[in-house]
């Protein structure tokens, strides 16, 4: 056996130690935390960082204890942060630029730990400066694992980094793809060109979003995505040619269902008040808070439909809670046909459950793929951000899976066209409804059947072998 051939061999029978250093956000930790079980199942050994608290949040996720070692970071305190945070889910949005100074700070801890540990792997995605410090190590690979829609990466990072450039751009300037982008309509609409000044704004100190995500695209020795080449290889391929570094991926590393009732609030007992495939099931993550105009928008919307609905949304900017931003009435109007809460809730528990027949959601990755693959529920996409938005525009118009709510030029919904987005997938009788449903099932079909993601994981640790080898 030729001496490559030979080393190719020993490196993929050996196992792997990989570090996982995600942002300080649970929408990021979560995901990591999910492709490490994945590959501790196969055997490799992974040491986790994240804060204490949220240590103590992920203990019962953690499947493989004994190959998974969480190993807690202390946060510094910035000034402007209050003390004790840790993630973003203990700030407002203001502030999270202080919340990535904290994790800048980290820099010689992490450093003394990789060069203690010498791991084969770090995974990162918002530390941008890993992989200068691997470098400066030695025999550390670095990959950036990206958990949002690669069209976003695609979309958002191959263009020109000055702000002034952009700011001084007019709204058809500021969403045109850039060259060669794979897509027509994968796509921000003019209004929307606001969505993309996030890229500009400072996350750190003395760093903006855009320059924090591109370098760290830039220096890595692979990027990896949290999808499948069958829904978005073309965005894949056009990342690979455009940072000039291999694509790897993972698949979408989908949870298993969860066994058991729904035992959660009460739930069972109110979804089975209703046919099956009836009830309206909207959720919008844990990060997003409504302005109390659209919030009322957004419930007026659901009883117009006239059909049951769960709603799990958080209290609108500026109220203290769900109830007294109802708009008068409502709840005499509505009764026991409506439910809202603003707590956690077993999302997947939830769109499985036979009474559920349509899922209205905010298009987080997470929520993208759990829909897609896992449930059977008619889809309405009501995205905010620009991630999101473009998820929604692939699920949407490639895919045809969804229907939109439509906005108008200020990004706001009305009760309207939520309504008409709603009975556009419900009405046995539509047409779009028909064809959405179908394709769904399609999609479905394919990302369950056996082997599939399994083959992707085991085609990734093979990708991760090959790169320690080259």
């Amino acid at each position: 056996m030729p001496q490559a051939q030979k080393k190719m061999a020993d490196s993929i029978d050996s196992k792997l130690q990989i570090v996982m250093f995600p942002w300080l956000a649970f929408g990021h930790l979560i995901p990591f935390l999910s492709l490490s079980n994945e590959l501790a199942k196969k055997g490799h050994r992974i040491s986790f960082l994240l804060p204490k608290n949220a240590e103590i949040k992920l203990q019962n996720f953690n499947l493989y204890p004994n190959l998974i070692t969480f190993h807690t970071l202390k946060i510094p305190h910035i000034h402007g942060l209050p003390y004790g945070a840790e993630t973003t889910a203990d700030v407002p949005r203001s502030l999270e630029t202080l919340l990535a100074t904290a994790m800048d700070e980290l820099s010689d801890e992490i450093k003394s730990f990789l060069r203690n540990l010498k791991p084969h792997f770090v995974f990162f995605d918002f530390a941008h400066w890993v992989p200068e410090i691997a470098t400066e190590i030695g025999g550390i690979k670095t990959l950036c694992y990206k958990i949002v829609c690669p069209a976003t990466s695609a979309y958002s990072l191959v263009r020109s980094p000055e702000k002034s450039v952009f700011m001084a751009s007019t709204a058809a300037e500021k969403v045109r793809p850039p060259p060669g982008y794979p897509s027509n309509t994968v796509v921000l609409h003019e209004h929307e060109a606001k969505l993309l000044e996030f890229l500009f704004q400072e996350y750190g100190k003395g760093v903006t979003i855009y320059e924090r995500l591109s370098k760290g695209m830039t220096l890595c020795d692979a990027i990896a995505l949290k999808t499948c080449r069958e829904i978005e290889g073309t965005f894949g391929d056009y990342l690979a040619t455009q940072f000039k570094k291999p694509v790897l991926y993972t698949g979408p590393v989908l949870p298993d269902p969860e066994k058991g009732p729904l035992e959660e609030h009460g739930l069972s007992n109110w979804l089975e008040k209703f046919e099956p495939g009836s009830v309206v099931f909207c959720a919008f993550g844990s990060q997003l808070i409504l302005e109390k105009k659209q919030f009322q928008e957004l419930v007026l919307g659901l009883e117009l439909t006239g059909l049951p609905f769960l709603l799990v949304v958080k209290p609108p900017e500026g109220t203290k809670s769900v109830e007294e931003a109802l708009p008068e009435g409502f709840k005499e109007r509505v009764q026991e046909k409506g439910l809202i809460l603003d707590c956690w809730v077993p999302q997947l528990k939830i769109l499985t459950h036979k009474s559920v027949g349509c899922f209205v959601s905010h298009c987080g990755y997470g929520s993208m793929w759990e829909s897609l693959a896992l449930c059977d529920c008619q889809l309405v996409l009501l995205p905010s951000a620009n991630d999101q938005t473009l998820s929604s525009r692939l699920m949407e118009q490639d895919l045809k899976v969804g229907v939109e709510v439509k906005k108008d030029e200020n990004g706001w919904f009305s009760k309207e066209s939520l309504c008409k987005a709603v009975k556009c997938v419900m009405d046995k009788d539509s047409q779009v409804g028909c064809l959405v449903k179908e394709n769904h099932r399609k999609w479905k079909e394919v990302l369950s059947s056996p082997g599939f993601m399994s083959n992707y994981i085991d085609s990734f640790i093979q990708n991760l072998h090959e790169l320690l080898v080259k």
